[in-house]
């Protein structure tokens, strides 16, 4: 029996650019489970207000950071599609849990660099692994990468350098997942003003105003700007478009 709703897993989806991604893509009618690291009751405000949209939902806790956890949490989402939604299945994979880091090459740590390549990178990797015989066929994965793989800002180094492997990552997806008609796209929000890195842009009017400076748009980012273009590439109008980087940045440094 065909599930008659499409499910898309967001991970990181408790606050931010999670949240938005996570309510459009409710908004398409598409049921959404959500992850969270430590917001459970962020998360579960999140399902509720899915939940009065008429889709179905779920917050499952989730470290990216700790790929020794990641066959509990794989078991326990089959337990919740199975309980909540009545599928085996989810259709769509959005990457979208993160941590910030902000420090110059020459003070980065070793701990700090492991910190990032473990959440950004090698969790992402084998998450996706773990979760490609989840996806139904014809459904798609999208990695949220960073304006910061094309353009540098002094400090993002370890973080971009991170980013740029998933998208590197992300074309391998799509060329290997192509039989199965799965796509692979990566979104690359430009600066954004939400709670990432504890509010790095969105306390720092000095920093919004070279963002606005630099962007064609004439302002930074806000969370509401990034989730309708990744709800998008979750839809049949996005059927064709695959090993894509779409930026988000309003026209950052043209």
């Amino acid at each position: 029996m065909e599930q008659m709703n499409k499910i898309a897993l967001v991970t990181g989806g408790s606050r931010g650019l999670g949240k938005d991604m996570a309510l459009r893509l409710a908004e398409k009618g598409i049921d959404v489970v959500i992850t969270y690291n430590c917001k459970a009751e962020e998360a579960q405000k999140v399902v509720k207000q899915i939940e009065q949209s008429g889709r179905k939902a779920a917050a499952l806790q989730f470290d990216a950071g700790q790929v020794g956890s990641f066959d509990a949490f794989v078991a326990q989402l089959k337990e919740t599609l199975n309980t909540t939604f009545n599928t085996t299945a989810i259709d769509f994979l959005i990457n979208n849990a993160g941590i910030a880091g902000y420090s110059p090459i020459a003070e980065v740590t070793e701990e700090m660099f492991d910190g990032l390549v473990n959440v950004h990178f090698k969790g992402v990797y084998f998450l996706t692994q773990k979760l490609i015989p989840l996806i139904n066929e014809g459904g798609g994965i999208v990695n949220i990468s960073s304006g910061l793989t094309r353009v540098t800002m002094a400090g993002s180094s370890a973080y971009a350098s991170m980013k740029g492997a998933v998208e590197t990552f992300t074309k391998f997806l799509a060329k290997e997942l192509g039989g199965r008609g799965i796509r692979a796209n990566i979104v690359a929000p430009g600066a954004i003003m939400t709670d990432f890195g504890g509010g790095h842009l969105r306390n720092n009017e000095q920093l919004q105003q070279m963002v606005s400076n630099v962007t064609a748009l004439g302002r930074p980012g806000v969370a509401e700007d990034i989730g309708g273009v990744v709800a998008f590439l979750c839809t049949e109008d996005a059927r064709w478009v695959n090993g894509q980087r779409i930026e988000a940045s309003g026209g950052m440094q043209l």
